[in-house]
């Protein structure tokens, strides 16, 4: 995910845990209006090429825009028109998705039913000699049914960041366990700085890395709910003491994607990605720790949420064969444009390994120990997870971590829409 913060419209979280949901929105969606950001029709001044229109959503750091304006422009072999997209942008991409109105390429996140829908085109034939070079995991969140749908831009860790300042002069030594975090932010927490951040709706965002915590997933191999574990519910349970004990900043003047609270001394801890590294070490230098989601207990194991944007080619453009051409330029083949567009505006992990393992800017500090909690520890999305799933899914972590309510009886409700969901998707 996402990577960056775009318009207040639509958080980065949203933007994130959509996992490709635009499928799901544009069933019930409109089509949209003339304003589709597609160049008109003809050769005009680029002869006759082909032209490809580029969506995007508002990232938040200085230069992307500019920077998707410059790559587009460097193509040659198509008119490339870019739309930058304030907002909602996942309202805006469910319309256009419906027809070849819409973008020729995009980028999103893997929803099983985009491709039930025919909103996307496979990729197989241009990520055939390079697969080996990405991650299995980034693989893994952009295949359905053995076929490749997406091409990972960028890939954005969350993890907890620290002021290691704070946690030393409190004798604290960074939390390895649940237990040692809600321990932590609880002596960490004064009349004047909360011992962490997690976002202004008390922690949505650590749903997955605490069920990942407990040895859980949100689904199983075989298409089944996963959270339905007592040690999942022990977890959420944990995720409302730590809010129980007050421990947690709420009412932030901004959310959790933005390292204010941390950078500003309101909190000694913060759930945060990766991209917010360069500003937090131009705020505090070396006063900067990271750690993974801890473990629930000695029996489980830390956990880093893989987020990230992939870009995909619509299965309803016109020009299918050049928006390839163009992603395999673009994403596959101009390895710096890659490499500026992961390290020159925020840090994040290149997906490609060989650009990885070069990436300077990430081979020390924060960023280098971010890293390798990634590769450790890194879970990324199921395409088979559907926005209505999550709905209810954060539906039950809202319940219990902020009303306290009975982890059981919500994991019960929460899996009879999941249930539903798997059932209409699989059977």
């Amino acid at each position: 995910m996402p990577a960056h913060v775009p318009n207040a419209g639509l958080t980065r979280r949203d933007l994130l845990k959509r996992t490709g949901g635009l499928a799901a929105l544009a069933a019930f969606t409109a089509a949209c209006g003339g304003n589709t950001g597609r160049p008109s029709s003809g050769g005009g001044s680029g002869g006759d090429k082909v032209n490809l229109s580029q969506w995007y959503h508002q990232y938040g750091e200085t230069g992307t825009q500019q920077a998707a304006l410059k790559y587009a422009k460097a193509y040659t072999d198509a008119n490339v028109t870019v739309q930058w997209t304030p907002g909602d942008y996942g309202a805006k991409l469910s319309s256009g998705l419906l027809s070849s109105k819409g973008p020729d390429v995009f980028e999103s996140q893997l929803n099983i039913g985009m491709v039930k829908s025919n909103q996307v085109a496979a990729l197989d034939d241009i990520m055939a000699d390079v697969k080996d070079d990405f991650q299995p995991g980034d693989l893994a969140t952009n295949t359905v049914d053995g076929k490749i749908y997406g091409i990972r831009m960028i890939v954005d860790p969350q993890v907890i960041y620290y002021r290691k300042s704070l946690l030393d002069k409190a004798g604290i030594k960074p939390p390895e366990t649940l237990d040692d975090l809600i321990a932590a932010a609880k002596e960490l927490t004064t009349n004047k700085v909360k011992g962490i951040f997690v976002g202004n709706d008390a922690g949505l965002a650590m749903g997955g890395p605490a069920l990942w915590s407990s040895g859980g997933d949100r689904l199983t191999a075989d298409h089944k709910p996963g959270f339905g574990t007592p040690r999942a519910a022990h977890a959420f349970g944990k995720l409302h003491q730590l809010y129980a004990d007050k421990s947690i900043l709420l009412g932030s003047p901004t959310d959790w994607t933005d390292p204010s609270a941390l950078n500003q001394g309101l909190v000694a801890m913060q759930w945060i990605g990766m991209w917010a590294v360069p500003g937090m070490q131009k705020a505090l230098g070396d006063d900067l720790g990271v750690i993974p989601f801890p473990k629930l207990d000695a029996q489980g194991k830390p956990a880093v949420y893989s987020g990230g944007w992939t870009q995909f080619v619509s299965a309803k453009s016109p020009n299918i064969d050049a928006a390839k051409k163009f992603v395999k330029w673009l994403r596959l083949d101009k390895q710096d444009f890659q490499e500026d567009w992961a390290l020159n505006y925020g840090f994040h992990i290149p997906p490609r390994k060989s650009l990885a393992a070069k990436a300077s800017k990430l081979q020390s500090g924060v960023a280098a120990d971010t890293v390798k909690l990634t590769a450790d520890y890194g879970h990324t999305d199921d395409p088979a997870w559907t926005p209505k799933m999550n709905t209810a899914y954060n539906d039950m972590l809202t319940n219990i971590i902020k009303k306290g309510a009975d982890p059981a009886a919500e994991i019960a409700n929460a899996e009879k829409t999941v249930n539903a969901e798997l059932s209409r998707l699989f059977g």
